[in-house]
């Protein structure tokens, strides 16, 4: 089976053909970071508008590079939140008017969804497993029992990770997204000249706290004064390993609960963008590895916001006999996890 896949829920404008087999035929990805850096972060209605003007385009564009023409598709899978909901519009009603026009089944997708299936598609993964997905405006644990059935250990009860490294880019004047920049500048750095805080850790539960961190990187880059280039570089050192021994030690708690009753091997998967973050991947495998876990990351380009992700989960549930009306409405909120607490921080979409 092929099925079209189409990403919009925030700055990246995607589509991409994927096989059943897992093999991926196009990935398109049209990313807005030069009409969002003057910002120092994204802007809903340019995201929304640049959706509008390239969509079309990488639809076709990706259908080019698959070989297959749309008669070929079995399905049309498009992000249907959360996100954006500007940016969610437009690919769910470029999606349905596709599936519409061609005859074909349209399949409304959890973003989240995409991210905790990219590990089937990469490597194959059998379920369950435990996801970390930290990205711009997620971070959450959760164990994934099959496709549509989630339980969420832990979330974070302020800031998303990577909402965090752009406010700490943009204070230290690093440049947007900030992610890169913040990794990029404590390649020079020294992590121990400054000690900054480990939100959450040690304490019971699995939930991340980044605001409190987020804060100390103010007061202190507000007590330097006129930074200089090496300040920057030890400051972005310092917060990078605050996150990265914050994260595996909520990780951490995460396995061990996980690993209660489990047969068979235990995975970590690591997804979403903070996830292409190399010291926190590096942190990750050493906890992973106290825990008998072994760390599965998908490729950075699966990592970051992309429509094969979006086709594959579309797959995922195609083979399982579902699909959604054209009435489906995009949505802002939409939890992994019903069951669990609803989540309130800046930037968290889930």
């Amino acid at each position: 089976m092929l099925v079209l896949g189409i990403e919009t829920s925030c700055d990246e404008t995607a589509a991409a053909v994927v096989r059943d087999d897992r093999t991926i035929l196009a990935d398109v990805v049209l990313s807005q970071l030069d009409e969002h850096r003057p910002y120092g972060g994204v802007v809903p209605e340019i995201a929304a508008r640049a959706h509008l003007d390239h969509l079309d385009r990488l639809v076709a564009e990706a259908l080019r590079r698959s070989g297959a023409c749309l008669a070929e598709m079995d399905a049309v899978a498009a992000t249907a939140g959360p996100g954006l909901i500007g940016g969610l519009l437009v690919g769910v009603t470029t999606g349905k008017a596709i599936a519409a026009v061609a005859g074909k089944p349209f399949v409304a997708v959890n973003h989240l969804e995409g991210h905790a299936l990219s590990a089937r598609l990469s490597h194959g993964l059998d379920f369950p497993y435990l996801l970390l997905l930290v990205s711009g405006g997620h971070c959450q644990l959760l164990v994934v029992d099959g496709v549509g059935r989630y339980r969420r250990l832990g979330a974070t009860i302020d800031d998303a990770a990577g909402e965090a490294f752009d406010k700490v880019a943009k204070m230290l004047e690093l440049g947007y997204p900030g992610g890169p920049a913040v990794q990029h500048a404590a390649e020079s750095g020294d992590p121990s000249r400054f000690h900054l805080p480990r939100p959450m850790k040690g304490k019971p539960g699995c939930d991340f706290s980044f605001s409190g961190l987020k804060n100390a990187v103010r007061l202190l880059v507000a007590e330097l004064g006129q930074a200089t280039n090496q300040d920057r570089a030890d400051v972005a050192a310092a917060f990078q390993l605050a996150v990265a021994e914050s994260v595996a030690d909520r990780a951490g708690r995460a396995m061990r609960e996980f690993a209660l009753g489990l047969r068979g091997p235990a995975h970590l998967v690591v997804a979403g963008g903070v996830a292409a973050n190399s010291l926190l991947r590096q942190t990750l495998a050493g906890k992973a590895a106290e825990c008998g876990f072994t760390v599965v990351a998908p490729p950075l380009g699966l990592c970051t916001d992309n429509g094969a992700m979006i086709a594959w989960a579309g797959l995922e549930r195609l083979c399982l006999g579902q699909s959604d009306g054209l009435d489906f409405a995009a949505r802002p909120r939409w939890p992994l996890d019903p069951g669990a607490k609803r989540l309130r921080g800046a930037g968290v979409k889930a």
